[in-house]
């Protein structure tokens, strides 16, 4: 069974609490006695203030501190015997910021100042009962919001450890398996392919020394075994140093259709757009689509031309990549490992991948890679 979660903006939340507990303040004291005229007034305009302020008790939880103090002391003087409820939910905030020692410092400020306000406006032999009953009951309240705020602080304090300690062992879990699959690269590809690189260049030097001429496929192949040297090397100190040159992007497309030419696969790169800087995860990803769907033509498609357009638009990159092969509209074969390959890149960076015979015949393959938000 799904579950919908909805997460209430921060912001929100604090306007609620602040309006919540402005009407709360309030409805407290003009239910109770209190003064009239101008007096009531005052009284009225600080509980709402005092309320109010507590918007911005996660951006300057200090200065919503003070506010709420002095407006306390305000309506107490002005004749409103309303509990500070918005000065204890700043001293939650506060201390939950961290503001420990200055927050304990205005609170034992503040109930002398109110003790003082109550023994200056108050008249009467219940006067010293009553201002006993106040200290009592705001210094409990206090300890309350401040131990409140303490504990929901190292709760977070806790949680952001916690999160921090995952996050360093799952950089440290995904360390070991690049560190893994370099070896297994190395050990199993690099000698093959320094075999077909010896084994392309010995035959293309014997044949150069008896005269004969060079045929392109083996020229073709001398090339693709030392650029594939190349590019294993280029792996394999990325897979174990993420801070080395990244593997090639965009720039090297030009490069690579020229290689492709050498094969005699007649291959044409066309840019169309305002080419534009793209995140580096999308030069690569386009480049190893490129890269893999030539690699198709050439190997399977008996084709002898292909087409590659790449084309810049203002939130997308879009690739695409022809040929005039034997591909027919029938139902396409079992996606390989290349074609999976191209799809997980492709989807890791949120675009759309469609690979499919054309009606007229050949092949074509065209990928749109989002330029917004790729990293």
């Amino acid at each position: 069974m799904d579950t919908w979660r909805f997460a209430v903006p921060a912001r929100v939340t604090d306007w609620a609490i602040a309006v919540g507990v402005a009407a709360l303040l309030l409805s407290t004291g003009l239910s109770g006695q209190h003064p009239a005229g101008r007096q009531e007034l005052l009284g009225c305009a600080l509980l709402a203030v005092g309320g109010i302020a507590l918007a911005g008790r996660r951006r300057s939880p200090l200065v919503v501190l003070a506010v709420t103090g002095l407006s306390a002391v305000g309506y107490l003087g002005a004749g409103f015997e309303v509990l500070a409820v918005s000065y204890l939910v700043a001293v939650h905030g506060a201390v939950r910021a961290g503001h420990r020692a200055l927050t304990l410092a205005a609170s034992v400020g503040l109930l002398v100042v109110l003790h003082l306000t109550v023994l200056i406006s108050r008249d009467g032999p219940a006067r010293d009962s009553l201002t006993q009953a106040r200290n009592t009951l705001e210094i409990a309240w206090l300890i309350a919001a401040f131990a409140a705020g303490e504990a929901v602080r190292q709760a977070e304090r806790r949680a952001n450890e916690a999160e921090h300690t995952r996050e360093e062992a799952a950089r440290r879990r995904a360390d070991e398996e690049r560190l893994r699959i370099a070896r297994e690269l190395h050990d199993s590809l690099t000698h093959q392919i320094s075999v077909i690189k010896v084994q392309s260049e010995v035959a293309v030097h014997v044949a150069r020394r008896r005269g004969e001429q060079v045929p392109d496929a083996l020229l073709a192949i001398q090339d693709a075994g030392r650029e594939a040297s190349r590019e294993l090397r280029a792996t394999l100190e990325a897979l174990r140093d993420d801070d080395l040159t990244p593997p090639p992007g965009l720039d090297h497309l030009a490069h690579l259709v020229e290689r492709f030419r050498t094969t005699g696969l007649e291959t044409t790169l066309t840019t169309e757009g305002l080419p534009h800087a793209v995140p580096a995860a999308v030069g690569r990803t386009a480049y190893r689509i490129v890269q893999e769907s030539l690699t198709n033509v050439a190997r399977h498609a008996a084709a002898t031309t292909a087409s590659v357009l790449i084309d810049y638009r203002p939130d997308t990159l879009a690739i695409r990549v022809d040929d005039n092969g034997t591909a027919t509209s029938h139902p396409a074969p079992t996606p390989g490992l290349g074609l999976l390959g191209m799809r997980e890149r492709v989807t890791a960076l949120g675009g759309r991948l469609r690979a499919e015979p054309r009606s007229m015949g050949g092949f074509t393959v065209q990928a749109e890679l989002p330029t917004n938000g790729a990293s």
